[in-house]
């Protein structure tokens, strides 16, 4: 890159002020920093040695981009910038002698890699005689380039921000007094290093007046000055930006709905929500085949037998906690990192989805019979009846794995809150919710006394057995949908694919089994090349775009909603029309469930027409960042979601298991002009 310093005007007078321009000119691919440099970087520097009486003002900074670095993001600049500095010269200035001035400019050049830079400008500005005590006149070689590099310069400053915590994250409302309301993108820039993360999303909407921005907190974000750019973009792609010092404090109109559950109950929520999260149909396939594993193992009498108890049910439990612990630690590691994930995320990756999907086609597979997979194997994936502790860890897992997406009442207000907690108490909710979904079982394995409820083994449980596998032809199916809806047919012919492909590495193993050692190495060689093609394909989904979202949707009660967006939300509040919020994903049963029996009754629909209530759908069932951080606002991390807001008053959050008299109180008692009041 090259640097130079250049001056606006050919001639200075005594007492007047001219600008200056320190001018870097970089290579294609590499940048320089911002005042901020974001997650790593340095900013140019420079030091002056002026002449007496005359001073030199601070750099200016014109609106930075962001680089993204990894999952990191830099705050800086590329191909040109031009920073001014306002130069001025004492008014006893003699005229005729010329201002001698020099400037030393350290800065920090990075590609892949950074290089340290330096460069030392000597400028000498005449005051000719004929100046007198006016400026000379603009250099109209630099009239230009002056004009355009002040374009990207702050076009002023806001008072009045707020910056407060919402949810599991920070809230910047900014008031509208200043800004165009046809705002059409927003981005903060933060002063300062740990207030924010700044790698993440900025979900923002227009609300009430203001402009809010939703943030990541940083590592400092209770240290570091609340102050920074707000870059805004209108529809017509005009880029504006403007300097921001915000006050900390609570959030206009949004406090009441962030206030914080407390630990202790955060803790009892997690525990109470993971007993009653063994109740939620998600989770039936697996129960089922624990319940007739313990019918199995652990119906004997004696010492024996109880000692056979506990250690299955110690491993059941350590199963689920294994996984909730890792499950929590990669959420929060990734949260850490900058990205808006929440309670389900996994299930928001395809490939994942495609695995789960695999996993229960073959256990189902196994339970019926079709195919025999060895006794370890077997017992890990917990498809064995009368499986040992390795069949119980794997139960376990298992059950955590399915349980994972899945919400229960009071998860959500625990899950919210944990993560806005350090990393240890966070741990502590999320394993105490596995905790809950273990203790059913674990308790039936320490009490004998439940354990003799139990009833006798029989030739039954065979029957059972197979009976078990059309819940895991189900679930591999239902997994199906979900992939079809976020990758549309050309992901569900990739996973029917891959099917194929496992059910004939299945098939060959077992016909190649008894075979000769060469034969036998033959069909392995084919399984493994008929796994590893099934595998590539559940990858390959990864690389499918979602398909395009229609306007809305019709139920079966001729319910009409439209999607989601803060945009449509905030107008619709502006107008005070009743909207009620519906935050789903197609992998999660507790919202289709709550779908079909709270929301897709004609009476339900009539009373959203004759209220006029606005309904908006939510679809998370890929990444949305608007959706995750509309959750955060309700101190949630996870879907459903259901919010009432009526035309006057403040909004209501409905349970997460919903009934049709739950919508129904909610919209009679507080739609317009019915309150209080039935039909």
């Amino acid at each position: 890159m090259t640097a130079r310093l250049v001056a606006e005007r050919s001639e200075i007078a005594p007492g007047e002020t001219v600008d200056l321009a320190l001018v870097f000119e970089i290579r294609p691919g590499w940048h320089t920093y911002w005042r901020n440099p974001g997650d790593s970087g340095d900013p140019p520097r420079v030091e002056w040695t002026l002449p007496e009486g005359v001073e030199a003002g601070p750099l200016s900074w014109p609106r930075p981009e962001v680089i993204p670095v990894g999952p990191l993001a830099n705050y800086g600049y590329s191909e040109r910038v031009v920073h001014l500095i306002a130069l001025s010269v004492p008014a006893d200035w003699p005229i005729g002698e010329p201002v001698r001035i020099r400037a030393d400019a350290d800065w920090l050049v990075c590609e892949e890699h950074c290089i340290p830079e330096s460069g030392r400008f000597d400028l000498t500005l005449p005051t000719g005689a004929g100046a007198g005590a006016r400026p000379g006149p603009i250099d109209p070689a630099q009239a230009e380039f002056f004009a355009a590099a002040r374009v990207g310069l702050p076009n002023g400053r806001i008072e009045g921000a707020a910056l407060g915590v919402a949810g599991a994250g920070l809230g910047l409302v900014i008031p509208l007094d200043e800004l165009s309301e046809e705002i059409d993108g927003a981005w903060f820039f933060a002063g300062e290093w740990g207030l924010i993360e700044h790698a993440a999303e900025q979900p923002w909407r227009l609300l009430d007046g203001h402009l809010r921005i939703d943030l990541l907190p940083g590592a400092l974000s209770d240290q570091a000055a609340p102050d920074g750019l707000l870059v805004v973009a209108d529809a017509l792609g005009e880029v504006r930006s403007y300097e921001v010092a915000a006050v900390r404090g609570p959030l206009p109109e949004e406090v009441a709905r962030d206030r914080p559950i407390g630990l202790p109950l955060a803790f009892a929520f997690a525990l109470l929500g993971g007993l009653i999260l063994n109740l939620m149909p998600c989770v039936f396939p697996i129960l089922a085949m624990k319940a007739l594993s313990l019918v199995n193992g652990l119906s004997g009498q004696g010492p024996e037998a109880a000692r056979e108890r506990v250690l299955h049910g110690v491993a059941y439990t350590t199963g689920v906690l294994l996984f909730f612990a890792g499950l929590a630690v990669l959420l929060l590691a990734l949260r850490a990192g900058g990205a808006a994930v929440g309670w389900g995320f996994q299930l928001q990756y395809p490939p994942f989805v495609v695995f789960m999907a695999y996993v229960f086609f073959v256990i189902g597979l196994s339970l019926s019979g079709a195919v025999t997979l060895g006794a370890r194997l077997m017992s890990l994936g917990g498809a064995r009846t009368g499986s040992g502790t390795a069949g119980a860890f794997g139960t376990g897992a298992l059950a955590a794995l399915v349980a994972a997406p899945c919400t229960a009442p009071f998860m959500g207000a625990a899950l919210g809150y944990a993560v806005t907690l350090s990393w240890p108490l966070a741990l502590a909710i999320m394993l105490t919710l596995g905790f809950g979904l273990a203790l059913p079982f674990l308790l039936l394995s320490l009490v004998p006394q439940l354990a003799r409820l139990l009833p006798k083994p029989g030739a039954w449980m065979e029957t059972l057995k197979q009976a078990l596998a059309f819940p895991m032809f189900a679930a591999a199916a239902w997994l199906v949908w979900v992939l079809s809806v976020q990758t549309g047919s050309a992901g569900v012919a990739l996973v029917l694919g891959g099917l194929v492909l496992l059910a004939f590495a299945l098939w060959l193993r077992e016909r190649t089994r008894g075979l000769p050692s060469v034969r036998r190495r033959w069909g392995l060689a084919g399984t493994s090349a008929a796994l590893i093609c099934a595998l590539y394909l559940g990858v390959a989904t990864d690389r499918l775009t979602a398909p395009t979202l229609s306007e809305g949707e019709v139920s079966a009660s001729g319910l009409a909603s439209e999607p989601y967006s803060p945009e449509r939300l905030a107008a619709a509040i502006d107008a005070r029309r009743p909207v009620f919020v519906n935050m789903t994903a197609a992998w999660c049963i507790t919202c289709l469930v709550n779908e079909r029996v709270a929301l897709s009754a004609s009476d339900v629909a009539r009373s959203f027409t004759d209220a006029g209530v606005l309904y908006l759908k939510g679809d998370w069932t890929n990444r949305d960042p608007a959706i995750t951080a509309y959750l955060a606002d309700h101190g949630r991390n996870g879907v459903p979601l259901y919010v009432f807001y009526p035309a006057d008053g403040d909004p209501q959050v409905l349970p997460q298991i919903l009934t049709e008299d739950m919508v129904l109180r909610a919209i009679r008692t507080s739609a317009p002009g019915s309150s209080g009041r039935d039909g």
